[in-house]
């Protein structure tokens, strides 16, 4: 093998090693591509990306931070800014402005730097790089509103710093320093023209989806082309221009309604998780430890600032008024982790200023590299800490979302209720609701399927889904929508009719069989009809599942698990029934002999069989 061939092989393998690690150990992925970067590159020497690749090694980073920034704007949904529109445009436009300019003091005054390197670095600080925080989001699982502060926040400033960091150096290094007042004209010209490319180009794009001009299998392929030509065309305009219509052509593209952006949306995601674990790894392992032996105490004093000055009087200024909690601009204020734009525009930047006779030009790049490691790892380890501190992260997701409201689907809602699990029941029809309503239970009135279920709905709580529905398509269909959310093995439907077997949708669009494959949605309901009930039993190490299984009633169904912290596990027709003593079996039958370990559902519970509604879809 040639050594380009064994160094993308090694990254490609390293990077999807750290990722696995990170969600096996719970540890944020980003800290263990640049641990891996570090021992692969610096420390034992066994790869050279720049001498490897070449002088195609910046273009290749340029054109991955593009696919990236493209994914990013794909899963901006405009709706997201119904509760968080001020804040987020008090963070992309007020932010970028009280961020340049505390910055650039902290440069100077602490950092010792000239007035133009201190500009330069303070433009290419703005970045807080959704190469970093979309996945430490991802791991820490916070609040929708506050991962909806950062993850805007993240897309939209990448591309803007980038570009303010290259027009302010070119105004340092022009031949007779134009005035400030055409630099600016200029950054807003680059910024508008490169939006518009994308945003038109997206909507090109759109239209030929929607009037069938692409075919499915070439929709994904032809999106990822499309964002690198607007990036590419951008480029010629204006140097860094490229990232702006890359994440305009995404955000278009992904708010248009496509029927298949989703499938899209995954290819890409798939994509850009490989582009960031290699481009993180690749810069790392790239890192010249030399260039860290540059910085002084002012440097080290100035990372300081960065984080614990500028960024927080930054977020409590823009913030005033934005209708955000104590809690969130605490922890926005908190997290900005930098990423691999940073790095790649200090790349070019920094010797093409020392070049032009700024000697602490040199400076520039192991300064932002500072940055970039040093808020990886704080901010990567402290995420989830200092959310859950302050209220912010999601509870574990331990709960269940029923989908179709029903007499046997309320009494299992109405059981984990009253065992302090949360759960949720929906259906489109009100009067199918009533029951649920009643005894006090969270309901959702409404399309499962629809745009305003995926925005009102924080399914941050709910850990597997229950499609129950009497249409066992409209089940299917769910379960294959709400897939990704919760992953195949957490979504649940009933065994098709035998009649129907043979026209049932694959087992890839649907859930997996629940508790029985011979049991039906009539029999369920009439056997809640006939008077049966939910009821846990306890296991024990003296009674255990054998010993539950012998004396249960005739015909009675085991349908769950419910843990000591009140998580829920369904059982599926698959798989063998594991249970561990301290946990509870909830189960579906006539009245059993009380046994020892046996506990009814607290009175009030159960409720008396009532009329069977139309349960039809």
């Amino acid at each position: 093998m040639t050594p380009l061939t064994e160094t993308l092989a090694l990254i490609a393998a390293l990077g999807i090693a750290a990722q696995w690690l990170g969600w096996r150990l719970k540890i944020p992925t980003i800290v263990l591509l640049v641990a891996f970067g570090i021992l692969i590159g610096p420390v034992f020497g066994l790869i050279r990306p720049s001498e490897a690749l070449g002088p195609a090694f910046p273009s290749l980073i340029s054109l991955g931070v593009a696919v990236i920034l493209f994914e990013g704007g794909l899963s901006l949904r405009w709706h997201e800014l119904k509760q968080t529109a001020t804040g987020v445009k008090r963070l992309v436009t007020v932010g970028v402005v009280l961020s340049l300019g505390l910055g650039t003091l902290a440069a100077h005054w602490i950092g010792a730097l000239s007035w133009p390197v201190a500009l330069v670095f303070a433009a290419i600080a703005v970045v807080t790089g959704p190469t970093v925080i979309l996945p430490l989001l991802r791991q820490a699982r916070l609040r929708r509103r506050p991962a909806s502060f950062l993850k805007w926040e993240g897309i939209v400033n990448d591309p803007t710093g980038a570009l303010l960091a290259v027009l302010l150096y070119e105004y340092f290094v022009s031949p007779g320093a134009p005035d400030i007042s055409h630099t600016l004209v200029e950054l807003a010209l680059g910024l508008l023209s490169a939006g518009l490319l994308g945003g038109v180009g997206g909507w090109l794009l759109g239209r030929a989806y929607l009037a069938g001009q692409v075919p499915e299998y070439l929709k994904g392929p032809v999106a990822l082309g499309a964002a690198l030509a607007a990036f590419g065309l951008a480029n010629l305009v204006m140097e860094e221009a490229g990232l702006v219509a890359a994440t305009a052509l995404g955000v278009v593209l992904g708010n248009m309604g496509l029927p298949s952006i989703e499938e899209v949306r995954r290819f890409k995601e798939s994509v850009a998780m490989l582009l960031v674990a290699g481009l993180f790894l690749l810069l790392t392992a790239d890192l010249d430890p030399d260039i860290l032996l540059a910085l002084d105490w002012h440097s080290a004093l100035l990372i300081l600032a960065m984080l614990f000055l500028v960024r927080p009087l930054t977020i409590g200024l823009a913030t005033i008024g934005a209708g955000m909690s104590w809690q969130e601009r605490l922890l926005i204020g908190w997290i900005a982790p930098r990423g691999i734009v940073a790095a790649a525009v200090a790349g070019v930047l920094g010797p093409g200023l020392a070049a032009r006779g700024y000697a602490d030009g040199d400076l520039l790049l192991p300064l932002v590299f500072t940055l970039i490691l040093t808020t990886v790892l704080l901010h990567g380890f402290s995420l989830g800490w200092l959310a859950r501190k302050l209220d912010l992260s999601a509870s574990p997701r331990q709960g269940l979302l029923i989908s179709g409201a029903n007499p046997w689907s309320t009494g299992l809602a109405q059981a984990l209720h009253s065992y302090k699990v949360p759960v949720l029941i929906t259906d489109r029809a009100w009067h199918r609701l009533r029951r649920a309503r009643h005894a006090g239970l969270p309901v959702y009135f409404g399309e499962l399927l629809s745009e305003h279920a995926e925005t009102e709905l924080e399914l941050s709580d709910y850990g597997s889904l229950l499609a129950i529905s009497s249409n066992d398509a409209y089940n299917s269909l769910v379960c294959a929508q709400y897939t990704p959310s919760f992953d195949r093995w957490h979504v649940f439907q009933l065994a098709a009719e035998p009649s129907h077997a043979s026209r049932k949708p694959g087992s890839g669009t649907r859930g997996r069989t629940f508790v029985d494959g011979e049991i039906q949605y009539e029999d369920l309901q009439r056997g809640w009809y006939r008077g049966w009930t939910f009821q846990a039993t306890s296991i024990t190490k003296e009674f255990g599942i054998t010993q539950l299984l012998e004396v249960l009633p005739e015909g009675a169904l085991p349908v769950l698990i419910i843990s000591k912290d009140a998580g829920v596990r369904l059982l599926a027709a698959d798989e063998e029934i594991k249970v561990e003593p301290g946990h509870r079996i909830l189960w579906f039958g006539t009245k059993l002999e009380r046994l020892k370990t046996n506990e009814d559902v607290p009175k009030g519970q159960e409720g008396e069989p009532e009329r069977l509604p139309d349960t039809s879809q």
